[in-house]
């Protein structure tokens, strides 16, 4: 074995030596906030530090279900996470299509003003979103007000445009002679060669929806309309000190999307690595 092949190889241990200890670093808080929800509050206090529960307290979860109706919580992150994501979805299709393929006039402009609004901080709009939402639209403590503001996105219309692009324009002008109108080359031929991209912004909103707080916070007060988000923030408040169920909360609010994360990967990396260098 030469020395140059046993410098790769300590390289590549070095390498990998590093990304474990990253990982073990960045996944700490999960492992620390699962097991601590089966623990006792005893353990969780406990010095020197208890690493693994003794024994499994699986009535954390029925205790704090009881304190909190976070099954009601639940379905409603769900319902808007899920609701958000395909019009999203829906609109992102349609608006990316009309900016790669078809040809009008001030194309170029109006893409160009969509992009700039990417400049615009988010926060600034939530007062004119309250009002039209609130006032105009009569939605206040519905959760059609978590999902109507945000049914658009000027980022994954570029990022779905690149994709579209990549599919060849010889492609879209043999379907035109072959009769197949627009509606029937998006969905049969654009659509499917862009599924990674797809389903890498279906999940990219599905985590913002789930996350989002703020918005939720302004436009929701009853309890029956709370999300996830919100309701761990008063969850925190009725629990006090009982770090056992706080981290039973932060399990079920942070565990799906951990699930998601796991089965979808590929298609993550994938999608964002493809927007990157096409079109």
């Amino acid at each position: 074995m030469t020395a140059e092949h046993m410098m790769k190889i300590f390289k590549k241990v070095v390498i990998y030596f590093v990304l474990i200890g990253f990982a073990i670093v960045l996944m700490f808080p999960f492992y620390w906030m699962l097991t601590g929800s089966v623990k006792s509050y005893n353990e969780i206090i406990a010095n020197p530090v208890i690493w693994f529960p003794k024994v499994f307290h699986w009535g954390n979860y029925k205790e704090a279900l009881e304190i909190a109706p976070f099954d009601l919580f639940f379905k409603n992150t769900v319902f808007v996470s899920l609701m958000n994501s395909l019009i999203t979805l829906f609109t992102t299709i349609l608006a990316a299509y009309a900016f790669a393929v078809l040809e009008f006039r001030g194309k170029k402009i109006i893409f160009s003003l969509m992009l700039a609004t990417l400049m615009i901080p988010g926060q600034l709009l939530f007062l004119t979103n309250y009002k039209t939402v609130t006032v105009d639209l009569g939605l206040a403590d519905n959760l059609w007000a978590l999902i109507v503001p945000y049914t658009a996105s000027a980022f994954y219309i570029y990022l779905l445009r690149q994709f579209f692009m990549a599919v060849p324009k010889e492609l879209y002008d043999a379907a035109k002679v072959d009769g197949c109108g627009d509606w029937k080359y998006l969905w049969t031929i654009m659509v499917p060669n862009s599924k990674n991209a797809l389903v890498t912004i279906f999940l990219f909103n599905w985590i913002a929806s789930w996350n989002a707080y703020l918005w939720p916070l302004m436009v929701t007060n009853k309890e029956e309309k709370r999300v996830l988000s919100v309701a761990l923030k008063y969850f925190s408040n009725d629990a006090g000190t009982d770090y056992q169920l706080l981290m039973v909360a932060g399990t079920i609010v942070v565990l799906p999307l951990l699930l998601i994360y796991i089965i979808a990967r590929k298609y993550i990396l994938e999608g964002v690595a493809g927007g990157g260098v096409k079109g």
